[in-house]
């Protein structure tokens, strides 16, 4: 009901825009009573509550509605619109009346926020167009989950996800188009996950480490890691693959416990060598070399198995540390930035398993045998794991993303009809005159890269 009295109709923008400003400015605290949330806070829950609204229930492969669309892009664009007067102090040149020059300083949007906000809008607007790219898809159907066993067929979910639907295909399996036209799609949606996953990354970076945080780790990275775990980073013949192995990954719940662990030995040991930096004498440190020496290799060590879980399981929940930064996280630029990036690192993560989903479904009618195996949506999938030993790099990954041109959006129809044009330029006359078309194999080459789309 409207609060002005003026009707039972829907809410204007200017109320809706008022109640949700209003909320933001109470930190959540309704009753006015001064117990709110911070700034920063507030604003992070709020662009997490509207992508859960509008996203939540994203579990088909298909174009969001015009309502939910319309939504999202009015009420983030609110949200974002707080980073317009998050300024910083530059110097400028200013010419006055007589001629003569002379260095001012002007006010202009903070640095951080005028590089990544809009790469993230253009994150934003790539996944929205790519869902968008499914509308005229007619080579796989959704099977509710009360659906019948008999309607449902042999692919049916094994994962803890039991409230998706069942994707089926055609008894064949899907066309060589359409599959090659997923996968693509596939690949350009693992670039925005990198994408969005570095911009992520590297604002949590910046984000100062809680002194409750702090407060609440063992006094050593031996207790965090657990006497199995301590011996295996610290052996002499470490590698990181053989570690992984070692180790039980196959929950979700496990996965994140190794994190916080290793999260947390990284920081002990980190502040443990930023100490002794600061406190030791000049003769002091130089007894206590080696063991600086080896501390700072086992925390090498711990911060690449951290990047080959991150890059392997990009979909598990935020760590201790990370929710920690989050919450006691005071700028509302890094709030912002963080929020937004990681909601749409979620949302590729989404769409990426609803493509799996497919490519499984047409793997598993094509061979029965892998119709209960399924793994993971992985960035790492198509490059070895020593490729990813480094964190990605905001500036590369959107580099990438620059280079793309409206072509990489085709839908199916186009893409079958760019298929068929390239077929024909690769004719051929063999040793007789008679032509003879190349095999289809040129056309994979031409979608296994991103680079390869430049205008």
């Amino acid at each position: 009901m409207r609060k002005d009295g003026a009707g039972n109709g829907p809410p204007s923008d200017m109320e809706l825009m008022k109640e949700k400003f209003a909320k933001l400015l109470l930190g959540e605290d309704m009753s006015g009573g001064g117990t709110g949330v911070s700034s920063a806070l507030a604003l992070s829950n709020a662009i997490t509550n509207l992508a859960a609204s509008v996203f939540g229930e994203q579990w088909r492969l298909e174009p969001m509605s015009q309502e939910r669309k319309a939504r999202w892009r009015k009420e983030v664009d609110w949200l974002l619109s707080v980073t317009d007067h998050i300024v910083e102090f530059v110097p400028s040149q200013q010419v006055s009346a007589d001629g003569k020059s002379m260095e001012i300083m002007i006010t202009q949007q903070r640095k951080d926020l005028r590089m990544n906000i809009p790469a993230l809008r253009k994150l934003d607007a790539m996944l929205i167009e790519y869902l968008d790219n499914f509308k005229q898809q007619n080579e796989f159907w959704y099977v509710s989950r009360d659906a019948d066993e008999s309607e449902k067929g042999n692919v049916q979910r094994t994962d803890d996800k039991w409230w998706l639907p069942t994707v089926r295909v055609p008894p064949s399996g899907l066309s060589e188009a359409s599959r090659k036209w997923i996968q693509h799609q596939k690949e350009l949606v693992n670039q925005v996950l990198k994408a969005a996953m570095a911009i992520n990354a590297n604002v949590l970076m910046e984000m100062e480490i809680p002194e409750d945080y702090i407060e609440s780790l063992p006094k050593n990275g031996r207790s965090s890691l657990g006497e199995t775990l301590y011996k295996n980073i610290t052996d002499e013949d470490f590698d990181a693959e053989t570690f992984l192995a070692s180790v039980d990954l196959s929950t979700e719940h496990k996965i994140l416990d190794l994190k916080n662990r290793i999260e947390a030995s990284v920081v002990i040991w980190k502040r443990k060598m930023n100490n002794k930096d600061a406190k030791s004498s000049w003769g002091s440190a130089i007894s206590s070399a080696v063991s600086m020496e080896k501390r700072e290799q086992f925390e090498d060590r711990a911060e690449t198995i951290l990047l080959i879980l991150k890059h392997r399981f990009p979909g598990i929940p935020q760590s201790a540390l990370d929710i920690s930064k989050i919450q006691y996280n005071k700028d509302v630029g890094y709030s912002i930035l963080e929020s937004y990036s990681r909601i749409l690192e979620s949302l590729a993560f989404t769409v990426m398993s609803r493509i799996e989903d497919v490519l499984h479904a047409d793997s598993a009618t094509r061979d029965q045998s892998l119709a209960g195996s399924k793994t993971m949506p992985s960035v790492a999938d198509e490059e070895p794991i020593a490729g990813i030993a480094s964190p990605l790099d905001p500036a590369e990954e959107i580099d990438k993303l620059n280079n793309m041109d409206a072509n990489n959006s085709m839908t199916l129809s186009d893409f079958m009809g760019w298929q068929f044009d390239l077929d024909t330029q690769t004719q051929k006359e063999d040793e007789d005159g008679k032509l003879v078309k190349q095999p289809p194999s040129i056309v994979v080459a031409n979608i296994e890269k991103l680079e390869t789309w430049e205008a």
